[in-house]
């Protein structure tokens, strides 16, 4: 199957996530077994049992959706009796560590390991200096800089632009007076935010501690050359070489995610294809509709989503 992924990232967890795919093929059941043993703790009792309060917890959430997302596609592999064979792939922030498996940069293991030491070095850097996200409907780039500046100044703080998931929709780190101040700047002009539930300010400056301890780990994995360029997040452009794999991968921690950029790119050089969204959840679709209408995504939610594969996928 020569298909686009689309790996989701933090926040599309939810409790029962990856039971039907486990359920119902031993191909996935058998990578949330070798996670369990990996992590000495049960993460496939997270996945499908919570309590929500543990799953959300960023240095849990980051390996238990990169789980569910690998089991979803051996699952897809084990229905179709066809290796997924990538012609390009991407993931949202988290997510992209899980790309990097798919096209066999990083073995699984390896990549477990990462993503449950990032969700850890995170989460620690959230609790050292009390932060957070904000989303913003409805501003442009250039404006939203603008307050964030602004904003920044005036609370003496971190405030940043982190992710610019979709036309019409970005979203803010910062330090929570710094945040505040900048919700009150958009609304003043009109526009509209919404404070997000995650632990601190991914993707900007208060991550740095994060992304030091981050990139040490990076340097004792060994990387490949991957079998499908992989869009990365910190440059929304395709890379190869290992060596700037690694480095995007630590620069992504404090640097925007441009995913719009993004998958607009990837849409035009796999037009006519379709992209596959593993499990967990459905927001990279809903992206996809907002950046390239044309696009064909097809969601694997659950396991019941295997029955109405498009015969178009295996052209």
């Amino acid at each position: 199957m020569h298909i686009g992924l689309l790996l989701p990232g933090q926040g599309a967890h939810f409790v029962g996530m990856g039971r039907s795919f486990a359920a119902d093929w031993p191909a996935a059941r058998e990578l949330f077994e070798r996670a369990d043993a990996v992590l000495g703790w049960k993460l496939t009792q997270a996945c499908f049992e919570g309590p929500i309060e543990f799953l959300t917890r960023t240095d849990v959430a980051q390996p238990a959706i990169y789980t569910c997302s690998l089991a979803a596609l051996a699952a897809l592999e084990q229905k179709t009796g066809r290796r997924v064979l990538p012609l390009l792939a991407a993931g949202l922030s988290l997510g992209e560590y899980t790309a990097l498996a798919a096209a066999g940069a990083l073995g699984f293991e390896d990549g477990l390991r990462l993503v449950r030491l990032r969700g850890q070095a995170m989460q620690e850097a959230s609790e050292a200096l009390p932060s957070g996200m904000s989303s913003v409907m409805g501003m442009e780039r250039v404006a939203l800089d603008r307050l964030c500046a602004e904003a920044a100044a005036a609370a003496g703080g971190v405030c940043q632009v982190a992710n610019l998931n979709s036309p019409g929709q970005i979203v803010v780190s910062g330090e929570l007076a710094a945040l505040a101040d900048l919700e009150q700047r958009v609304k003043a002009a009109g526009k509209r935010c919404l404070r997000l539930q995650v632990a601190g300010a991914f993707h900007s400056e208060v991550m740095r501690p994060a992304a030091d301890r981050l990139k040490a780990a990076l340097d004792e994995v060994r990387f490949q050359a991957p079998a499908c360029p992989v869009w990365q997040n910190a440059l929304a452009a395709p890379e190869t070489d290992p060596g700037r794999l690694r480095a995007n991968l630590a620069a992504q921690l404090t640097a925007p995610v441009l995913w719009e950029d993004s998958f607009r790119g990837m849409a035009a050089v796999a037009a006519g294809r379709w992209f596959v969204e593993p499990a967990p959840g459905v927001v990279l679709k809903g992206f996809a509709r907002k950046i390239a209408p044309e696009a064909r995504v097809l969601s694997l939610a659950e396991s019941k989503d295997l029955e109405s594969l498009p015969p178009e996928m295996f052209e």
